[in-house]
């Protein structure tokens, strides 16, 4: 073989290298771009059935309490909010304004023993708190997917790639600042 045919053949085996290794990068972001969606998705279907039951919660306990309609009006306009939300950002922020409001409603709650009592309350109650949990399950799966995505579009040879293709970072789903700080609950100024 000729020399020049040798060094031909390593050129185009090197971008034949090159190239395939390309393929590879980009195939892998996609792939966790779409875990990352898949994800969102998931988080946006726990917070549909949340929103779905809390329209029943709250006509549960107003037939109890029907002169606790601020706190009513709250949670009604939390989750108007909450159904509004389209990024994580915004779903995170919605959703900590829905918790503070279930929160007062619970309050509300303590002071009505019959409506604690009330079967369908009670079912409603459980269903909740166990959307809570696959809501905070989901959080946890999305940020581990974006963790695991952002890391990759980060690191070398994945950077020349990302940015080459337009894999831009992912957010993350975070707590509003205020869900750090205790909610106040004020017993002695609230009608009886």
């Amino acid at each position: 073989m000729k020399k020049g045919t040798i060094i031909l053949i390593v050129i185009v085996a090197i971008f034949a290298i090159l190239a395939f290794s390309m393929i590879g990068s980009y195939n892998s972001f996609v792939s966790q771009e779409e875990a990352v969606n898949q994800s969102f998705a998931q988080i946006q279907t726990q917070l549909q059935r949340r929103m779905d039951l809390i329209p029943n919660l709250v006509n549960t306990v107003k037939g109890y309490a029907a002169h606790e309609k601020e706190v009513l009006q709250g949670i009604a306009d939390a989750r108007a909010r909450l159904a509004g939300a389209r990024t994580p950002l915004e779903m995170a922020n919605a959703n900590t304004e829905l918790n503070s409001a279930l929160s007062r409603l619970i309050v509300v709650v303590e002071r009505y023993p019959n409506l604690k009592a009330d079967r369908q309350f009670t079912q409603l109650m459980d269903e909740l708190a166990g959307t809570e949990n696959r809501i905070a399950t989901a959080r946890r799966d999305y940020n581990t997917a974006v963790q695991t995505y952002n890391q990759q579009i980060k690191r070398f040879p994945g950077v020349i790639v990302a940015r080459l293709f337009g894999f831009e970072p992912k957010e993350y789903f975070q707590a509003d600042e205020n869900a750090q700080k205790a909610p106040s609950v004020d017993f002695g100024s609230q009608s009886k």
